[in-house]
């Protein structure tokens, strides 16, 4: 019997290995092996296909034993591996990049050595072997060791448990280490290591579903209806419209059917706030997943939903598409629109969204969408008849959608009116709000104090030495820190070029505007929300909760805060620079910029009262901005399409982007030529380049970028032969053999 698997290695290929005779009744698909692979190395694979025979070109060859069986039920199951194989396919990425992301690091242990460690705790337990009768006749007539007993064993009957942790003993009010030590030594307790589980769960509900106001009802028949003809369903609805509370009533529809479900949000600062809320309705039956939990805890909850009691419902970002669902019913995908759902780097650069729409396939489950800006690409499936849609377009409590205001800054700097990098309408918008007790928030799209550094004498500005980028000034750390690949230079007192000593900071990011919005507003508390200050595991939870319990009334942040945070007390949202969401070159930047400042002016508003956003703007002409005032998605939608139409642009085709990478650049630049024309022999005019990325030089590697802008109707079958007999001719040569590429399928 031989065995094909799949290594955590960035390889396409399986390789197979003879299943020794102790193992043919234990072994099976999705399950994991230890095999010997190289000069002396042992990596942990997951079994792909058994067979009885090997083919005709392996007769000859010496094929290797599978060294042990990890696990006597398989770790992946038959619908993951058939996501693996979808994913592998859809994204040209290795098997091998999808089951090195796919499985928590904990479980892919090497060199026969596991790295999941158990979490232990010592707890006392009266001996079961002694005679309760003669326990007292043990102790005697030490009051300290007999009080002690006593207490022990009432708290352990009211339990009805076995044990009590050592730490629960140390506190009680009549411990005493000698005692407790002689009730050990007597053999009257026990004193063990036992593991425990790192989970969370004993929670229990708190509170009943709230009941849907009627606008809520309608929206939620709807959803039902529509997922009896279509799979997939897009939940448009506006900021603060409730959308969370419908969620969860199709969450308890999943439960009474038996079924589980998948809650996908963007960030893990979403969790915060939603895990508190499916908590109090259903208590320990949701599991949290995402990159902030240590690898030990991931490799329980993988654990846990492999065993005969998994969590019901699990919340996490993209990652969590990975986890073995044995009876998936729903997957819900919050904020669909957002970017943060595709993978960048390392590869497989998925999409989480899509990827769970086919998992949900898989699974024979039903898929929601939600937003109150929808992807250009989800609204158009819409449209097509692919998605069902359903809109909810009041807010919840009849709570009034904000007033929009734009704010022409280059008129006010013209006229020497703007003293700050808040324009006078701002502050006096902020001022009114703050007196009446509400809070603020500002919404920077760029984080540092300065974007750039610049002598004033010859125009020298700080690069990274291993990017092509200029570096980003960082006060608080007196750094200036290159943002691709995070490396640090001292500010250097004079100019290198010319010894001036007038270098400028120019440009604004959020550290900055934080500086400068507490010297306006001394008497308030600001907090800032960005990738600087949420580096720590609770980082996101403080600043949330800060800002929730009002111990901070300003609040600044990058795009982090546009994404669905509830906050009921904002009377103002500032959108500081709002032109540098919109001029950037790539075709999908008016659609970011307009979801992003839609998004961010839904988090102003309270009951009986209209909220205010205030745009800042050194072009307020711009088409966009007059979509984003009469909250006109359909006509932006519009708009977008057809442009996108004229140019070709998704969803009217599809794009792959393809990288190709190396330390010298000539090379790179032979070799991005020479594997354009192998697939221009296929792809023809749809190929584009190669040229240079915004950014062609990070880490000390050169970049060349090619674009396979792909017809609808183009085969992906084909589409994937193509491009992988291409890239295997391309290696063959011998001076492109070690060069690197990389695809990014519908790059977004």
């Amino acid at each position: 019997m031989f065995a094909d698997v799949i290594l955590p290695l960035p390889l396409s290929d399986l390789y197979t290995y003879a299943v020794p005779a102790e193992m043919r009744n234990k072994i099976a698909r999705g399950s994991r092996v230890i095999v010997p692979f190289g000069n002396k190395r042992y990596y942990t694979a997951i079994i792909y296909k058994i067979e009885d025979t090997i083919s005709k070109e392996l007769k000859d060859i010496d094929i290797k034993e599978i060294h042990s069986l990890l696990n006597s039920q398989p770790l992946v199951n038959e619908q993951q591996l058939n996501l693996w194989e979808w994913i592998s396919f859809y994204y040209l990425s290795p098997l091998g990049d999808v089951f090195n992301a796919a499985v928590p690091s904990s479980m892919k242990s090497e060199n026969l050595k596991s790295r999941f460690t158990p979490r232990t705790e010592t707890v006392i337990k009266i001996n079961p072997d002694m005679n309760p009768n003669i326990i007292r006749e043990i102790i005697g007539k030490a009051q300290k060791q007999q009080s002690l007993y006593s207490q022990i064993e009432n708290i352990l009957i009211e339990r009805k448990s076995e044990y009590i942790s050592r730490k629960e003993v140390s506190e009680l009010e009549c411990h005493s280490t000698s005692a407790l030590k002689s009730l050990i030594v007597k053999g009257v307790l026990q004193s063990v290591t036992i593991e425990t589980s790192r989970l969370n769960t004993d929670l229990k509900p708190t509170r009943n579903l709230f009941p849907l106001n009627e606008v809520q009802q309608r929206a939620y028949k709807e959803i039902k209806n529509c997922l009896e003809f279509k799979q997939t369903c897009l939940l448009h609805g506006v900021t603060s419209s409730g959308k969370t509370e419908i969620y969860m009533h199709l969450i308890q529809d999943a439960l009474s059917m038996g079924k589980q479900t998948l809650y996908l949000v963007p960030e893990i600062a979403l969790t915060t706030q939603l895990t508190q809320r499916l908590q109090a309705v259903f208590g320990s039956k949701i599991g949290i997943y995402h990159s902030r939990i240590n690898d030990n805890e991931r490799a329980e909850i993988w654990s846990k939903m492999m065993s005969e009691d998994p969590f019901e419902i699990i919340l996490g970002v993209r990652s969590s598409i990975f986890l073995p669902f044995n009876k998936l019913g729903l997957v819900i995908i919050d904020e669909e629109h957002e970017i943060s759902f595709k993978q960048q780097d390392p590869s497989p650069r998925y999409h989480a969204r899509d990827t769970a729409i086919m998992l949900a396939h898989l699974c024979n489950a039903k898929t929601i969408l939600g937003s109150a800006t929808p992807s250009l690409e989800s609204f158009y499936n819409t449209k097509t008849g692919k998605y069902g849609l359903v809109t909810l377009q009041e807010r919840y409590r009849n709570i009034m959608m904000p007033e929009i205001q734009i704010v022409n800054t280059f008129e006010l700097r013209k006229r020497k009116k703007m003293k700050s990098v808040l324009a006078p309408l701002l502050i006096d918008q902020m001022n009114q709000s703050l007196e009446n007790g509400e809070q603020v928030i500002l919404f920077r799209n760029r984080r540092g104090f300065a974007s750039l550094v610049e002598c004033e004498q010859c125009a020298w500005t700080p690069k990274c030495k291993r990017c092509d980028v200029s570096l980003t000034y960082h006060k608080k750390r007196d750094r200036l820190i290159c943002h691709y690949c995070n490396a640090t230079y001292t500010l250097p007192a004079k100019c290198p070029s010319c010894n001036s000593e007038n270098l400028k900071k120019l440009g604004q990011g959020t550290e900055q505007l934080e500086e400068e919005v507490e010297s306006l507003f001394p008497d308030y508390f600001v907090g800032r929300m960005d990738l600087d200050t949420t580096r720590g595991k609770d980082a996101y939870e403080k600043i949330i909760d800060d800002f929730q319990s009002k111990r901070v009334q300003i609040l600044i942040g990058t795009q982090m805060l546009s994404k669905g945070l509830d906050f009921e007390n904002v009377g103002v949202v500032g959108v500081i620079s709002a032109d540098s969401l919109l001029n950037f070159p790539d075709f999908r930047s008016h659609e970011r910029g307009f979801q992003l400042m839609m998004q961010a002016a839904g988090r102003a508003g309270r009951k009986n009262k209209q909220g205010k956003v205030i745009i800042q703007s050194a072009d307020p002409l711009q088409p966009v901005y007059d979509y984003i005032l009469n909250y006109d998605y359909e006509g932006f939608f519009n708009s977008q399409m057809a442009e996108r139409k004229m140019f070709n642009y998704p969803p009217f085709s599809r794009l792959i982007s393809i990288i190709i990478k190396d330390k010298i650049e000539h090379k790179v630049e032979a070799a991005a030529g020479y594997l354009a024309e192998l697939l221009r022999i296929t792809f023809g005019e749809m190929i584009q380049g190669p040229g240079k990325p915004i950014v062609s030089y990070i880490q000390s590697y050169h970049f060349r970028e090619i674009l396979i802008k792909l017809d609808n109707n183009f085969s992906l079958k084909k589409t994937r032969e193509a491009i992988k007999s291409a890239e295997s001719k391309f290696h063959s040569k011998r001076e492109f053999k070690y060069i690197t590429i990389q695809y990014d399928v519908d790059r977004v």
